[in-house]
């Protein structure tokens, strides 16, 4: 008998790509779609789901409040958040709320379907690719380990400077600049600029009396 599926995202294409991938699997059938918090209640409550997938970001909301109700309303029911924001503080906010598994979404399809048969198979257990390693920055009092040139962006970021003005500034591409500054967010369990600076005063990674971050 196949696992039951709902996709709940605001990106059309992304509900077509995830239902392609779990149509491809003999195992799965997406019974559903919807594209809001308002809309994945409904839909809940009428398809009765194995499983559901859920983007962190709505557009009427976190999509962890409907992960937090619908673990309240159901405990049987697994619950995979999906999420272009990937940090600790997510994942942690997942783990909090009640999911069962996080997923980024750049990691390849197989994994968001390994997560869907977690999800199925133990609703009420927690799975993500990076949990051992969130859970031992958690624990470290010192805080995340930067590069040098990860110290450098940071710095860069706290002045206030954009993507093009640290590639420039630093001598690199602006790829691998986005690509700092995702590592460094993902190591300060940030989802964007503002919340890296926070993290950072807070772990004395930088001084107080620098410039203000803008969002």
């Amino acid at each position: 008998m196949s696992t039951t599926v709902l996709l709940v995202d605001d990106h059309e294409l992304i509900r077509q790509g995830l239902r392609r991938a779990f149509e491809r699997s003999a195992d799965f059938e997406v019974v559903g779609e919807a594209d809001s918090i308002a809309d994945g209640f409904r839909k809940l409550e009428s398809l009765t789901p194995d499983v559901v997938v859920v983007d962190m970001r709505l557009p009427d909301g976190s999509g962890l409040e409907l992960v937090k109700e619908a673990r309240r309303r159901r405990a049987d029911l697994g619950i995979v958040v999906l999420t272009m924001y990937a940090g600790d503080e997510q994942l942690f906010g997942a783990l909090d709320a009640g999911a069962s598994a996080f997923v980024p979404k750049d990691t390849p399809t197989d994994y968001v379907l390994s997560a869907a048969r977690h999800a199925a198979a133990s609703p009420g257990t927690f799975t993500a690719r990076d949990l051992a390693e969130a859970m031992k920055r958690r624990m470290t009092p010192t805080g995340p380990q930067l590069s040098p040139r990860e110290k450098e962006v940071l710095g860069l970021l706290a002045d206030g400077l954009g993507v093009a003005a640290i590639s420039r500034r630093l001598y690199i591409s602006e790829s691998t600049a986005k690509t700092h500054i995702s590592k460094l967010y993902e190591k300060l369990g940030a989802a964007n600029r503002a919340q890296a600076i926070m993290s950072a005063l807070r772990l004395g990674l930088i001084r107080q009396d620098g410039p203000q971050p803008t969002v």
